[in-house]
């Protein structure tokens, strides 16, 4: 059996976080340049986060479980006793109680001095997922046995939960520090290797086109794994530029807009109309760059944009007719970008009389794709933006916004 000895007695509170972000930050400045440039921040930060949390001892209480067993017991210094010879060990037959509860959590969490901490600590033994003590005794009766065993568990548990306290602030604060840390050092990165200024793209817009939109501007204990990514030598790629994105998006809302206002003019139109429509006010902005049904990758896109040879931009215009459908045509979009494609949309028209059901459906609908990654900021009640991984590399991020508008049917 393990030695018993104290618990908690071992590094206090705030050496240990301390350490705790110090490692991460560190390991952190150990990764491979090229890993790190090629893998999702997103990915990395929660990879560091997860490893550097600390993961508190949970009891559980309702299976603890005692063993009994006889031991031979030193009474030399029971003064109760007659014994002629106190200089030396005196045994007797007794009794020992071995207590063992299970838990989950890091057991290494025991050694850790909790804030606040006192001077006397229970003591235990830890080994693999069990905390076990013992109690003994030449005459021990049952009552006595239970009380030291609820005083026991119950001094662990109040060193937990001052422990858990310490920990939640430190385990909240990791992943914006990861990432953080992630950024600075990929900013470094890439100014040392003069290549921040062609990561984006500036598109050429026309004099005098009509400002018809103007967002404000949108900047998401199992030991965790690495994320897979190649250490093959970085080569960045130009993407559509942030700004030239909402631009974009902008025009098509202003087009839908349109549509809603005047739905008769708009009453009989197709998909492939209605893509001609924005085709129209897109290349009345970017100088004919739009296209449509031009191949990309697998497939024909609706609408896809390209500058100097380059594809930035893809989206799809689609009738809405079920969550189904909308997941193929997510599915359809992801197999038309490639590589290098980063910034996607996905237009659905609404000719149905519940709109509010379909606005409650399309959240629920683009969580659970596989290639989902998390929400982004800027959704509002009718569009909604989100950050997926590319099918056929993870590492690569697309940004997916859904754009959903009522077309209604005119009245007779």
């Amino acid at each position: 059996m393990a030695r018993e000895d104290y618990l908690f007695t071992g590094p206090d509170w705030h050496s240990v976080e301390r350490h705790q972000r110090q490692q991460m930050v560190a390991e952190i400045e150990k990764v491979d340049p090229d890993r790190l440039l090629n893998t999702s921040v997103d990915d990395l930060a929660i990879y560091f986060s997860e490893k550097y949390k600390i993961d508190v001892p949970v009891l559980d209480e309702e299976n603890l479980v005692v063993d009994q067993r006889e031991k031979q017991i030193d009474v030399s210094r029971d003064q109760n006793r007659y014994i002629t010879d106190r200089s030396r060990p005196f045994y007797v037959t007794g009794s020992e109680i071995e207590v063992e509860i299970p838990f989950t959590g890091e057991a290494e969490a025991f050694k850790i001095q909790p804030n606040p901490y006192n001077l006397s600590p229970p003591r235990a033994s830890v080994r693999g997922n069990l905390l076990m003590f013992t109690i003994s005794g030449t005459n021990l009766e049952a009552s006595q046995v239970r009380g030291e065993i609820e005083r026991t568990v119950r001094e662990v548990q109040s060193y937990l939960t001052n422990l858990r306290a310490n920990v939640a602030g430190l385990n909240g604060q990791l992943l914006k520090e990861a990432r953080n840390t992630v950024e600075s050092r990929r900013n470094k990165l890439l100014t040392n290797r003069n290549t921040v200024a062609s990561l984006g793209f500036k598109m050429k817009e026309r004099q005098n086109a009509p400002k018809t939109y103007v967002p404000p501007e949108v900047r998401k204990k199992i030991s965790p794994v690495m994320p897979p990514a190649s250490s093959a030598p970085y080569k960045p790629e130009p993407a559509l530029g942030g700004k030239d994105y909402e631009h974009i998006l902008g025009v098509m809302q202003g087009m839908t807009q349109v549509m809603e206002l005047s739905p008769s003019a708009f009453h009989d139109v197709d998909e492939e109309a209605l893509r001609s429509h924005f085709l129209v006010q897109l290349n009345g902005h970017y100088q004919g760059q739009a296209t449509g049904e031009t191949f990309n990758y697998e497939g024909k896109t609706d609408i896809l944009i390209r500058s100097e040879g380059r594809n930035i931009f893809i989206a799809e215009c689609k009738f809405w007719s079920g969550s189904k459908k909308l997941s193929e045509t997510i599915d359809q979009l992801l197999g038309y970008s490639s590589w290098r494609d980063t910034k996607t949309a996905v237009v659905v028209f609404n000719r149905n009389r519940d709109f509010s059901k379909v606005l409650a459906a399309i959240p629920e609908t683009v969580r659970a794709h596989p290639q989902y990654k998390k929400d982004l900021p800027g959704s509002a009640e009718t569009v909604f933006r989100y950050l997926f991984a590319n099918r056929d590399d993870r590492n690569r991020e697309l940004y997916l916004t859904v754009m959903a508008f009522d077309v209604p049917t005119p009245r007779s």
